[in-house]
């Protein structure tokens, strides 16, 4: 009843897990951006239909993936380094079948975790719509890519697990900084602050339009970087995390901190300006 999709880079350490856990579907694919490990193989052997793609932007390669043959009317997507619960595959297989025709998609609790911890009061989005109805969902924005979905969406009680610094620190900050990159453009060129509207943040009908506005008057605040640490730590609760929840406000603060300096980098350049 449901297909999964898998997007992998370099992911032969977390496929393995990920594809354990939806060992239940009879439809799995991967759309693989040209891996240099062992991610192709292991797909292979697993006996899952594989696609190659050359990544170019985070949207477009979901919006092609999308695009793939599945065997049933809902996919669920995800990273490698991500895990349905038995809970959740349970639910939504169950959902699936008495499901509203203008539904389209299903909304999602994830968790996040840092070395063993949930980070339940530091994390900072827990809700992701996941599972699609096939030919009813498109992204857009090239980093942190926004999606749209054609239809009613619904929430799972169920949660997804997400194991974001599985390969370390170190491989969490590098592609954190890869993606910092690309947000310092989106702001540098003003399609960041697009739609910062305080009445679409507060009361949109759809979560991601109000998410999308929230962020947009984010970065239009002086000294973002603070204000997002003392907001994860005191406001959202990331001290109650313990030493997990402050590392992760601290390196959230500092992945801000770089969108920042890079952003001033990229106004010097086009006004000429010397470093």
């Amino acid at each position: 009843m449901i297909s999964v999709l898998i997007l992998t880079y370099n992911e032969e350490q977390d496929l393995p897990g990920c594809l354990d856990s939806v060992a239940w579907s009879d439809d799995i694919h991967i759309l693989d951006s040209n891996s240099t490990d062992q991610t192709v193989a292991i797909a292979q052997a697993r006996g899952v239909h594989i696609s190659t793609r050359t990544f170019d932007t985070y949207a477009a390669q979901r919006n092609a993936a999308m695009q793939l043959p599945f065997r049933h009317p809902w996919v669920l997507v995800l990273d490698a380094d991500e895990r349905p619960t038995p809970e959740l595959s349970a639910e939504m297989q169950q959902a699936v079948l008495t499901v509203p025709a203008n539904v389209s998609g299903f909304r999602m609790r994830r968790r996040d975790f840092l070395w063993g911890t949930w980070l339940k009061h530091a994390q900072m989005t827990p809700y992701y719509v996941r599972l699609f109805r096939t030919g009813h969902v498109s992204y857009t924005r090239d980093v942190n890519e926004i999606v749209e979905v054609d239809g009613d969406i619904l929430e799972l009680k169920s949660p997804l697990d997400h194991f974001a610094f599985s390969k370390g620190i170190t491989h969490w900050v590098a592609k954190h900084n890869g993606y910092s990159t690309k947000e310092a453009e989106l702001l540098a060129s003003g399609n960041a602050i697009q739609g910062a509207s305080l009445r679409q943040a507060l009361f949109a009908r759809n979560f991601h339009e109000r998410r999308v506005a929230q962020k947009a008057i984010f970065y239009e605040l002086p000294a973002r970087p603070l204000i997002k640490w003392c907001y994860m730590m005191f406001i959202r609760g990331a001290i109650l995390d313990g030493h997990a929840g402050v590392m992760y406000a601290t390196l959230q603060s500092i992945y801000e901190y770089l969108i920042e300096v890079k952003c001033r980098e990229l106004h010097r350049r086009r006004a000429g300006k010397s470093f």
